[in-house]
């Protein structure tokens, strides 16, 4: 079993195809989920103006990267 990279509370971005382009959004991780059967992490994320949540996989998603000050 593979440990998980994002903890619960954590902004990540999250990367999909939407039809004929990629998208990558900001959402929080709600959830971690057991691995799938590959032995990959997966999470329950949402995106602050969605109303649902959604399942990623560990690849799908990245740390978010804040500005210097």
């Amino acid at each position: 079993m593979t440990d998980h990279k994002f903890s619960i509370g954590q902004q990540v971005l999250f990367a999909r195809n939407d039809l004929t382009k990629k998208v990558a959004e900001v959402v929080e991780v709600l959830r971690q989920m057991p691995s799938d059967v590959d032995g990959e992490p997966q999470y329950r994320i949402k995106a602050s103006d969605e109303g649902f949540e959604r399942s990623a996989k560990e690849h799908q998603l990245s740390t978010v990267i804040q500005p210097s000050a």
